[in-house]
């Protein structure tokens, strides 16, 4: 929780509970694991259910769905910016 938090207070986001982060459980190929993958989605589902991948950068698993959902969140969050500054609530 403390990165989060920590993000959050440096990075001061207009809307912190609805911020589009994704967790990634790096090196699956790896048998040591810091943290099982039930956990990880414990405690993403948790935090406004954030979209959660295993991933593999050396055998390519899972990376480019990464990116292609952190792009398409960052994309929808824009969007409901530009139509918020659009048409903003009346006075």
């Amino acid at each position: 929780d403390s990165w989060r938090d920590e993000f959050l207070i440096q990075a001061s986001p207009r809307d912190p509970e609805n911020f589009p982060f994704v967790v990634l459980g790096n090196k699956i190929d790896l048998e040591n694991r810091q943290v099982t993958t039930k956990r990880a989605q414990v405690w993403c589902h948790s935090k406004n259910s954030i979209p959660y991948f295993e991933t593999s950068a050396k055998e390519a698993i899972n990376v480019e769905q990464a990116f292609q959902t952190i792009a398409r969140n960052a994309l929808k969050q824009e969007t409901e910016v530009e139509l918020y500054n659009e048409f903003p609530e009346p006075i």
